[in-house]
């Protein structure tokens, strides 16, 4: 099982990244998939999740109307549109799969990506 996420790097605030998770070793389509957060001596955190189907959605109030995740099940991908970036979303940015619909609980995530670092400048 692999969960490969890319898309981070440096960006001003008020910008724009958009962090893509690749899957493979396991049957993407039938899976949730979530994006969690961290931050340096802070606890991972929930940022939004998507069902198997891609018909629901579910965010942190943290981002919400700020942040869109999205899945390609054809390309076994999962993505996480970030806007009007701010410093306090610097983190490392992880995906994961789940087969619990909706939640937000890192321990029921079965599978976990190796992380992207998000650096965002006041």
């Amino acid at each position: 099982v692999q969960l490969q996420a890319c898309g981070g790097g440096l960006v001003q605030a008020g910008g724009s990244l958009r962090l893509s998770c690749a899957a493979s070793g396991f049957t993407f389509s039938s899976y949730n998939m979530g994006w969690f957060r961290q931050a340096p001596g802070k606890e991972r955190e929930f940022v939004a999740a998507i069902r198997w189907t891609g018909t629901s959605t579910y965010y942190a109030d943290s981002v919400k109307g700020r942040f869109t995740i999205s899945r390609d099940n054809a390309k076994n991908t999962v993505y996480l549109q970030m806007n009007s970036l701010k410093p306090e979303d610097t983190a490392v940015y992880y995906c994961a799969a789940t087969g619990t619909l909706g939640t937000r609980v890192p321990i029921e995530y079965n599978y976990w990506g190796q992380g992207t670092l998000v650096t965002v400048s006041a």
